[in-house]
Formats: C-alpha cells, structure tokens, sequence
C-alpha cells in the first residue's frame, strides 16, 4: 500500500514536471522557430512550428545591421561594467556585515532588505530627475548607476550569506601569519566563494541584460539603447517586423543561456550555500 502510494506520488510530480516544462519550453521553442521564418508564414493558418524552408534573412538583417549591433555592444558595456562594481561593493559591504559588529548594522541589514521590496516604477520620476539635475541622461553612467543600484541590495545579502557560511578560523589563521584582513578576504575568502560570486554575477548579468523600464526613461538616442530597447524599436506604427524582432531576442538571448551552461555547477551552489545563514 506504501509503495502504491510513493508510485503514484513519482507519477503525480513527473506529470506536474512535464507540463511545467512545456509551458516554460514552449514559447522559447516558437520564438526559436519564428525566428527563421518571414513575418506572413508566422500567422500563416493553420500554424506551423517549422516551416519546410528555413529563413535566415532575419538573423542577415540583424547581424549585419551597424545600429542593432550598436545596441548589443551598449548593452555589453553597461552589463560588463554592472557586474564588476556590484560584485567588487557588494564583496566589501558583505564582508563587513559577516566579519564586524558595528553600531546601526541591524538596522542598516533590514534596510537592505527593504529595498528589494520598492517597485523601481515609484522611484522612476524622481530618479530620472536627480540623473537629469547630475547631467547623467543619455549616458552609460546612468544605466550602470541605476543598474548596480538595484542589483547591489541582492549581491549584499548573498554574499552575507555565503560569507557567514564560511568559519572565522579562516581570517583568524591568516591574520596570525601577519597578514591583514584584506589578504584574508582576497587571497582565502574569494577563492573560496566563486560558487557566491558566479550566482550574484549572473543574477546582476540577467537583470541589467533583460532590465527595460530604466533604458527607455534614461536614455534619449538610438546609439545610447540597449537590446530590449532595439527589439522595441522594431514595432512600427503600422508595421511590425515579428522575424526579426524573434531574431533579435535569440541572438539577445545567447549570452545568458551560454553563461548559465558554462557556470550552472557554480550557479546551483552558489544560490544554495548563500542561503545557509543570514
């Protein structure tokens, strides 16, 4: 009677997996698919996933096109930058809520925390207002200030974590060896991090490459936008070109989905272990 019911339990959550998985695959799957085809055979009736003849001009139009590669390599640099200053702050901010005790560090932690929960659209006017009055609109400085802004709160908590996981004896051995606590953390408590460090990466690389609302607001040109902007773009006022806006978002899509296969050992434990102790 037991085994019955653990069978029929597999069964129940294998079936659950299944339809999740479709749900989640699927539109990927016809994005993937519209993308090689001309925008009349995308509402061709009756619908077709694959068409017998694959289009590639779309993925030409795209590749070769100076202003779409424009928002790419924008997207690159404010993404690249993103991730460095948020990983570098959020590294020492970490390090000093899991190592010191310090006056208002509780208060400082719950405010943290608090932050995540701000819709960003409640600060849009007043932020885009301060980016104006600092002469910051239509530059990467804005996007890179908002973006690590709004990912840092993230990365803090994160590496808290997975730095409260790892033993104080650590510093304690480097420390009675003469050396100091900045050799502590780079030369022992990195290294030992990497998993932390590639799950906050990601998750600011993620967030920074998709993020839409701040990249239209703070950003006037078209040599200042980034992807999501430039697939926008591509919705006219009467016309909308579906196959190349399917093929702007796979090509948009690669980095991540290379970055998450090359470092989804580290992304996994690193997303568990930051988790063990707040």
């Amino acid at each position: 009677m037991v085994g019955s019911h653990k069978k029929l339990k597999k069964v129940i959550v294998s079936v659950l997996l299944i339809i999740g998985a479709i749900f989640a695959g699927f539109p990927v799957l016809w994005m993937l698919a519209c993308s090689f085809k001309t925008t009349a055979k995308i509402f061709s009736w009756p619908p077709k996933l694959f068409d017998e003849s694959f289009n590639f001009q779309s993925y030409v139009k795209v590749l070769t096109d100076p202003q779409k590669m424009r928002f790419f390599l924008n997207s690159y640099i404010v993404v690249g930058c993103v991730v460095v200053f948020t990983l570098i702050i959020g590294i020492f901010a970490a390090y000093a809520f899991s190592r010191f005790k310090f006056p208002g560090k509780g208060l400082l932690n719950s405010l943290i925390i608090s932050v995540q929960a701000i819709p960003p659209i409640v600060l849009l006017i007043p932020y885009l207002s301060m980016i104006v009055a600092m002469k910051l609109f239509n530059t990467y400085y804005a996007l890179i200030l908002t973006y690590t802004i709004t990912t840092l709160p993230y990365c803090i908590l994160m590496m808290t974590g997975y730095f409260n996981s790892l033993s104080k004896e650590l510093d304690e051995a480097v420390m009675i060896d003469g050396g100091s606590r900045m050799r502590a953390l780079w030369q022992v408590l990195v290294p030992i991090s990497i998993p932390g460090m590639v799950s906050v990466g990601m998750y600011t690389f993620m967030n920074a490459w998709n993020e839409y609302l701040f990249a239209l607001v703070l950003t006037k040109t078209t040599e200042m936008r980034t992807v999501p902007i430039g697939i926008n773009l591509l919705m006219g006022q009467h016309v909308w070109d579906w196959s190349q806006m399917m093929a702007m978002s796979v090509v948009g899509s690669v980095p991540v989905l290379v970055l998450f296969l090359f470092f989804q050992k580290y992304f996994i434990a690193g997303m568990s272990s930051g988790g063990v102790k707040g």
